[in-house]
């Protein structure tokens, strides 16, 4: 990849979508010995979905919400990813293969370089760890009114998202040794 790209600085990215719903998530919570907390689950069937390109050595990252996903919105977000990095580097952006990934009209800008994981093996992309901590910290135990507020709740839980929580939860021990070689 060095190679390829002379004089520039690369930078790898996480990448991945999670469908955020009013069909939550329940998690634990402290009580009291012998009580049984009462918690709301919602069983609406409304849902945006969160997208996000973390990078795990500084933090830095991406993100947009939308209603659904298709390429079109792909398109959109490796744009974002083009125009957020330093015309100096590029930026190796790590995918799973959904089919919007993969979709002959998207057009990759050459600044940004996809790399397919293998399939099924979400164990390897530490961008996992992100909606599993939003999940548990921030989306859960709660209902939402409508599309809007599961919008404005999705987009309040990732800005909660630090630039140091970031590089502990998408630290991923095969990006730093391919980024040592």
């Amino acid at each position: 990849m060095k190679e390829a790209n002379p004089g520039k600085t690369l930078r790898w990215f996480v990448s991945d979508e999670a469908r955020v719903g009013q069909k939550g998530t329940l998690t634990r919570v402290w009580a009291r010995t012998g009580t049984r907390p009462a918690i709301v689950k919602q069983c609406a069937y409304e849902w945006v979905y969160l997208w996000a390109a973390a990078d795990p050595f500084s933090g830095d990252a991406i993100a947009m919400v939308t209603p659904t996903v298709n390429t079109g919105l792909m398109q959109t977000f490796v744009n974002g990813l083009s125009g957020h990095i330093k015309p100096d580097e590029q930026a190796i952006l790590v995918l799973d293969n959904a089919g919007w990934h993969h979709a002959r009209e998207l057009v990759w800008p050459v600044n940004v370089t996809p790399m397919f994981l293998p399939p099924y093996s979400p164990e390897l992309n530490s961008a996992e760890n992100l909606w599993q901590w939003l999940r548990s910290q921030h989306l859960s135990n709660q209902t939402f009114d409508d599309a809007d507020d599961l919008l404005k709740k999705t987009d309040a839980a990732w800005l909660q998202l630090t630039a140091e929580r970031i590089k502990t939860l998408c630290h991923c021990p095969w990006i730093v040794r391919a980024n040592q070689a």
